[in-house]
């Protein structure tokens, strides 16, 4: 059985009208084609599922056939119709003047830190769950020579930063040959699947303005944010002066990353691209699959929105005591299994032995309770249904035979790994 996500998203490549992508010196676009070589990948990995994070998606057939047909340039050269479409498709959808198109959020990250903090000493501020803060391998420091302030989102409770949390870690440049001055703010949106509100990020934006600083956007996940509020692109990024926008997350490409910003700040970045090494050349096969995606997979989010919202509900219902401990705003489920008496490897060992669903985990220690669930236009309501199914049945099987609730911790942050 198809899954809903992949009948409603995978149109016939004859709709294809992207005269970069499809140009017409290149084959000619033809109906749909099936989707057994898709699916025969996954049985042959014996997965069905796979729910530890939403880069884990598979590129379809339509997408190879897309990059067979693309324009075949050199990047580096500026010279790739594909890449170049890309590039202004994304700025203009998000309200930006240029973009830069790369291998990975981490590097369109790393590349607007890199681009904006010109003249140290700098510092900058971020969440202190942050992806920038936690998992670019110290790239802030490395690159940049930047000291990072994490910041604790204390006056929402853990939900979001709010200006107020700002404030108490802001470091002014008033001469003090001590410090770092802040310089720049980086937000992530969304973060562990949670909507930072467009109305804090807009205050946010006043308060940058008004300390002379800038403000950037790690928008991996920012597709789905706009999703879930139902509103442009554009409404979130321009009010940052630099955003980070993954396609190999959600929007589910095969790979890469879209820096926008103004045209001034996408040179510097290019120049600092090619001191990484991460310039690349004959790309456009890559730019055309994430074009596509977007126009195809991005409108899926809304039901794979739901599907998060029904497994989590699922989950609590039949779980004897599963809790999800994160509220499911878009496609992420944190749970926590500590009250249940189900062990999270054997929850692991069963799912992938028995459904062929990942999470991960296999060998989590006994003390380790949590589990981030992350779900993509590729993963079925059927999938969801053995999951529950599976935790029903481990969670009566724990009742029946039982001690005490086990009182378990997360033995490491799980809420904002890729």
């Amino acid at each position: 059985m198809i899954p809903l996500h992949f009948r409603s998203a995978l149109r016939p490549l004859a709709r294809c009208r992207h005269p970069l992508i499809c140009p017409a010196t290149s084959i000619a676009p033809h109906p749909r084609p099936a989707l057994s070589s898709l699916f025969s990948t996954l049985a042959s990995q014996n997965t069905i599922a796979d729910f530890r994070s939403d880069t884990l998606t598979t590129p379809t057939d339509e997408m190879f056939v897309i990059m067979q047909q693309a324009s075949r340039g050199d990047d580096v050269y500026e010279e790739d119709d594909a890449v170049r479409a890309l590039e202004l498709h994304v700025a203009k959808l998000a309200g930006h003047e240029a973009g830069l198109f790369c291998a990975s959020g981490t590097m369109t990250n790393q590349l607007a830190f890199r681009a904006s903090l010109l003249t140290p000493p700098a510092s900058i501020l971020c969440d202190s769950r942050s992806h920038v803060y936690r998992y670019e391998a110290g790239g802030l420091a490395s690159h940049s020579n930047a000291t990072v302030y994490p910041v604790q989102a204390l006056a929402t409770g853990g939900h979001h930063l709010t200006v107020q949390d700002l404030e108490r870690e802001f470091i002014v440049d008033d001469g003090d040959v001590h410090m770092a001055p802040t310089r720049l703010i980086s937000l992530e949106n969304t973060l562990s699947g949670t909507v930072m509100p467009l109305q804090e990020i807009q205050a946010i934006r006043r308060f940058a303005k008004e300390k002379g600083v800038r403000l950037h956007l790690d928008g991996a996940r920012i597709w789905n944010a706009t999703v879930a509020q139902g509103c442009e692109l554009a409404n979130f990024t321009s009010e940052f002066d630099s955003a980070s926008l993954c396609v190999s997350k959600g929007i589910g490409a095969p790979i890469g990353s879209v820096l926008v910003g103004d045209k001034g700040l996408i040179k510097k970045a290019r120049h600092f691209r090619k001191m990484f090494g991460g310039g690349w050349r004959q790309a456009g096969g890559l730019a055309s699959a994430a074009h596509w995606c977007i126009d195809n997979v991005w409108p899926t989010m809304k039901d794979t929105h739901a599907l998060a919202k029904r497994l989590a509900e699922g989950l609590e219902r039949e779980g004897g005591g599963v809790r999800v401990y994160i509220p499911v705003e878009t496609n992420m489920v944190f749970l926590d299994l500590a009250g249940s008496g189900i062990r999270l490897s054997e929850l692991s060992r069963r799912l992938e032995g028995e459904k062929g669903i990942r999470i991960g985990s296999k060998d989590a220690p006994e003390n380790q309770t949590q589990v981030r669930l992350v779900l993509h236009w590729q993963i079925s309501e059927q999938a969801v249904e053995d999951f529950v199914e599976v935790v029903k049945d481990l969670a009566s099987k724990a009742t029946a035979g039982a001690g005490e609730p086990r009182q378990g911790r997360s033995v490491k942050p799980v809420y904002s790994s890729r």
